[in-house]
């Protein structure tokens, strides 16, 4: 299978040629301008920490990788899923203490072994609503969910939840909770049909949409399915025009198949999914999708999306012409975001890119583009030294790459991601799932100074809840006020690279000591403004008059009122 992957990889690699040398001619023309904001530092201490994982295994295994970050006992900090591919998966408490250095232990499961195997990645979502993370495990041959209870520990639930894992490779997976919905809606995206004939060229499998029934428990046993499918590599619920209806994007790999496209879906309460097409404004775009981000780039509150590919990337913008549309220019190239090629030791051979995932990482206000980079085995014809990019987001929306800068350039073979603050200092920082090499993490230091590492610009860190139904508030949109600025963020689960993070949702308010915190909660409902101090942990339960900060203090967290008076 590896020398047909390489066979296939120089056919590319000649397809691919002419557009990296025009790409390249035009780079040369107008040089992107050096980078004025904060480099974050990042210090990788994945063994000092106590992780040593590999995601490996045969053909099946080349794609995936992921992991889950997430809260499991109760104290806010996120705790580690690693997928093992062919080999076994993890389970990694975090031991560390705020602001301090990373730690890490292993936790043991009382699961069937062989359930924790052939994982290709993880999202974490509380499926049965009972203010427990649970934990979709993505598999090759059979998917599982699993319930989180008492102390990380998880029982697997698909014999309670109805929840058939199916006999397909799947890669892909995001959720929403649709309006009048108990109990969240499940998307399964799945690769290769293995049992096709002539399989893996050609025969993508179609992908599932899973609607629980009501009743007291999740019942997902009326699967829909999402034909066609075109080996999907990632996917996400979003309400592309901020209509309130999330919308099921998809993006897929076109080595693949044939005749397929990017996909997005309609998915409408009470109603069968279908696709939109070109009568409603959705353009046909093949490219080697792997994944894809979210976020508002702009501040207009409409979402921009990174699709990584090999040898490209887009970055999508809502094409304002055609009223209601979703048709997208693409402006990666004006914004400085093709990263076609390796930044450092360029041997003219094009990137493969693959986790994408959009973060402030040095706080100053503006997003950033982390992407995960790697050749897919041993792909002659792409490079085969491919550094994850860290695509530093300026106040004019352009983007400088400063991953070398940062420390992220290591000789490794990057898949899934998790941007997430481990240490809960307010600095993200990042975990990478290497194919055929323990995973990477990296520690947020600061600013690079002339005297060391300095602080980086201020943060918020929100976390949202609601009774009864939807408790994580699965689809509400955060607006954050800073001076004349709107920083807009989303709470999702999907995307990236067959990795999720839930848990508190970070904003950088660069040189701002206080904002104005206002939630659009799922049903459409916006809250009244809250007013809060920089560099907190802010809690938001739906009608509650006041917010409040939380403290990571080692021994016992506390929470007190964040009232309005406090500021005024």
């Amino acid at each position: 299978m590896s020398r047909r992957l390489a066979q296939r990889g120089r056919g590319l690699a000649i397809g691919l040629a002419g557009l990296l040398a025009a790409v390249s001619a035009r780079a040369q023309e107008n040089p992107t301008p050096s980078f004025a904001g904060d480099t974050p530092v990042f210090q990788e201490e994945a063994k000092a920490a106590g992780i040593d994982h590999v995601y490996g295994g045969p053909w099946e295994f080349f794609v995936g990788g992921g992991g889950a970050a997430f809260d499991c006992n109760g104290d806010r900090f996120p705790d580690i899923f690693l997928a093992g591919g062919k080999g076994a998966s993890a389970f990694y408490v975090n031991r560390s203490k705020a602001g301090g250095p990373l730690a890490f232990e292993t936790i043991a499961q009382d699961l069937d072994p062989k359930d924790l195997a052939n994982v290709t990645g993880a999202y974490p979502i509380d499926i049965d609503q009972d203010g427990r993370e649970d934990l979709v495990l993505l598999r090759v041959g059979g998917n599982i969910l699993l319930k989180g209870g008492p102390d990380c520990r998880f029982d697997k639930a698909n014999f309670d939840w109805k929840f058939d894992g199916g006999r397909a490779w799947t890669t892909a997976f995001s959720a929403i909770v649709e309006p009048g919905g108990r109990f969240p809606t499940l998307a399964f995206g799945n690769y290769v049909d293995r049992s096709a004939p002539g399989s893996p060229w050609g025969t993508c499998a179609d992908n599932v949409l899973l609607r629980s029934k009501e009743g007291e428990t999740p019942n997902y046993s009326e699967p829909t399915m999402l034909t066609p499918g075109y080996c999907a590599l990632s996917m996400l619920f979003t309400d592309w025009n901020r209509s309130g209806q999330p919308a099921l994007r998809i993006t897929n790999d076109r080595q693949y198949y044939r005749g397929g496209e990017e996909q997005l879906w309609r998915v409408e309460p009470g109603r069968a999914p279908r696709p939109y097409r070109r009568a409603d404004g959705w353009q046909h775009l093949t490219i080697w999708g792997m994944g894809i981000a979210e976020g508002d780039i702009d501040g207009d509150g409409t979402p921009e999306y990174a699709l990584t590919s090999m040898g490209d990337t887009k970055l999508q913008f809502l094409d304002r012409e055609f009223e209601d549309a979703p048709t997208y220019r693409d402006e990666a190239y004006q914004r400085g975001a093709t990263v076609h090629r390796p930044y450092k030791d360029d041997a003219g051979k094009p990137s493969t890119g693959w986790h994408a995932g959009f973060a402030d990482f040095n706080n100053d206000t503006a997003l950033d583009l982390f992407i995960a980079k790697g050749n897919v085995e041993a792909m002659p014809d792409f490079a085969a030294y491919d550094p994850d990019n860290l695509l530093m987001g300026g106040f004019d929306g352009r983007f400088t790459e400063r991953g070398g800068e940062a420390g992220l350039a290591l000789p490794t073979k990057g898949r899934g991601a998790l941007i997430s603050d481990f240490n809960l200092d307010g600095a993200l920082d990042l975990l990478v799932v290497n194919r055929g090499a323990s995973a990477s993490l990296f520690r947020n230091l600061g600013a690079k100074a002339d005297f060391g590492q300095r602080p980086l610009g201020n943060f918020l860190q929100i976390a949202l809840g609601q009774k009864d139904q939807n408790r994580a508030a699965l689809g509400a949109k955060l607006a954050v006020r800073v001076g004349t600025k709107t920083i807009n963020r989303t709470v999702q689960v999907g995307g990236g690279h067959a990795s999720g993070s839930a848990g508190f949702v970070h904003v950088g308010l660069g040189t701002a000591e206080r904002a104005e915190v206002r939630v659009q909660w799922p049903d459409g409902e916006w809250s009244h403004p809250y007013r809060v101090f920089a560099n907190n942990f802010v809690l938001i339960d739906r009608g509650a008059a006041d917010a409040r900060y939380w403290y990571p203090d080692a021994d016992r967290p506390v929470t007190r009122p964040a009232r309005a008076a406090d500021i005024r």
